[in-house]
């Protein structure tokens, strides 16, 4: 159930907590919104996602074989991150860090929720004592949809419906075919609470529905969170691209390409509705990957990083990052000091100037003073990750790796590939770093659930006779 202090918040920004989970809007709070935008010119929210892509698949990381240019142009027109992280190697727990500001492991969200149904269906979830970004943004007036994969619970009372989002179409769980609407019968495609028959290609629909939500709202300050699945399995890609890749010969990364792309033209039809509009300078919008790309799954590359999606290391963590406001943010910079995806949140409820739950600690920081020049120093001190026995800390330019008990030293700033392991040479170096992932994991609790995986169907074979 909902804990005292998120109906509280609720209440004092503007809403009244119908039932568990359930969100009422005050009838004036679109009308306050739009009195606020023109007052105080609020930028617009996009939050965009892209799932299990490789660090290196985009043209601005280097990459030659597949082109990205609506992503690239996000980092031509804002401010790329060198060094961008997200909060885990893996699906929902980088999601529910994100949509919270804060560290999943203060709230039990370590692992990835499925696959369900289940015993644990109706308790494995965002729990509902999280405040979400899009609770702090309606409470400023703002409308919000999600567009896309969900993956923080199933349970009805885990809906986007229940957490802040006004507007939902996409799909509950982890993954899903682009092809096959009716993949299964407990993850349809939904609008709103209601399955449809998708008829297009998913990323293309998911496409179709952002620029559809943005022309809906151009006239009120909204929030739109675009969580694509591409370019995550199953691999799929849309027929128009069969033969287009022809120069690539690994067959999977061919697929890629085609599911890669597709997803950069969607993201192109958004911005270019964004400049049709006239919201493109009043628009702070973030692309992020949600962890680093499975490369034996499916033709990604996270060069030149070390290891890949799941993993502790920078091809695990490390993702592409990047954010543009025109009317704020200089353009074609580069931003060196590390950050990470927790700071979305402050960040966007600083450049919209509603207040964020205080309650609670946050680990997210506000990037604006940072990104204008106001600070020069770091944003954050140190960067921490968990999953079950593994675990990272970033300090500086050393970052301390332990995974499946090997514990490993690094000196990011002349070794990102994490090939020199600096622990014997560098025992003090080794023994604060330490020291450091342990003051942070006093303070987090022990997950909510442990790691779950599907039952696979065994058949006996019939003796012959």
């Amino acid at each position: 159930m909902e804990n005292q202090t998120r109906r509280e918040f609720l209440k004092t920004m503007g809403f009244a907590a119908a039932s568990v989970g359930t969100l009422s809007v005050l009838p004036s709070c679109t009308s306050l919104g739009q009195t606020w935008r023109a007052e105080r010119k609020q930028p617009n929210i996009i939050v965009i996602i892209s799932d299990d892509m490789g660090y290196a698949d985009i043209g601005c990381h280097g990459c030659r074989d597949i082109a990205t240019p609506n992503i690239d142009s996000v980092a031509q027109n804002g401010i790329r991150f060198t060094n961008g992280y997200v909060s885990c190697p893996v699906c929902s727990p980088t999601r529910a860090g994100l949509m919270t500001g804060r560290y999943q492991q203060r709230f039990g969200h370590e692992f990835n929720t499925g696959p369900p149904p289940g015993g644990l269906r109706e308790q494995v979830g965002l729990p509902l004592t999280e405040v979400t970004m899009a609770d702090v943004l309606k409470s400023a007036g703002y409308v919000t949809g999600a567009v896309g994969k969900w993956h923080l619970g199933i349970a009805p009372h885990f809906h986007p419906f229940k957490r802040g989002f006004d507007e939902f179409f996409g799909f509950l769980h982890g993954g899903h075919s682009y092809i096959d609407p009716s993949l299964g019968t407990f993850n349809p495609i939904l609008r709103g609470t209601e399955p449809v028959d998708e008829k297009e290609y998913l990323t293309d629909a998911f496409s179709r529905e952002a620029v559809a939500f943005v022309e809906r709202h151009h006239n009120e300050p909204f929030f739109l969170y675009l969580a694509y699945n591409a370019v995550h399995t199953p691999m799929q890609a849309p027929q128009r691209y069969k033969g287009s890749f022809k120069h690539i010969t690994n067959p999977k990364r061919q697929v890629y390409a085609g599911m890669l792309t597709a997803m950069d033209e969607g993201i192109g039809k958004v911005l270019a509705k964004l400049r049709e509009l006239g919201l493109e300078e009043d628009t702070l919008l973030f692309f992020v990957n949600d962890n680093g790309g499975p490369t034996g799954a499916n033709g990604s590359r996270n060069d030149p990083l070390r290891a890949t999606k799941g993993t502790m290391y920078e091809g695990g963590i490390r993702v592409p990052f990047m954010v543009q406001w025109p009317g704020r943010l200089k353009a074609g910079r580069v931003y060196n000091h590390p950050v990470i995806a927790l700071d979305i949140l402050p960040t966007a409820a600083a450049a919209v100037g509603v207040r964020v739950p205080r309650d609670r600690k946050l680990d997210g920081v506000n990037l604006l003073p940072y990104l204008t020049g106001k600070k020069k120093n770091s944003p954050h001190e140190s960067l921490f990750w968990r999953s079950a026995q593994n675990h990272a800390v970033r300090k500086g330019k050393f970052k301390l790796v332990k995974m499946g008990g090997e514990t490993g030293l690094f000196d990011l700033s002349s070794d990102v590939g994490e090939t020199k392991d600096l622990k014997a040479e560098q025992p003090d170096v080794l023994k604060e770093m330490e020291k450091t992932y342990e003051r942070w994991n006093s303070q987090m609790i022990d997950p909510a659930w442990t790691i779950q995986r599907r039952k696979r169907k065994t058949t006996k074979k019939k003796k012959k006779t």
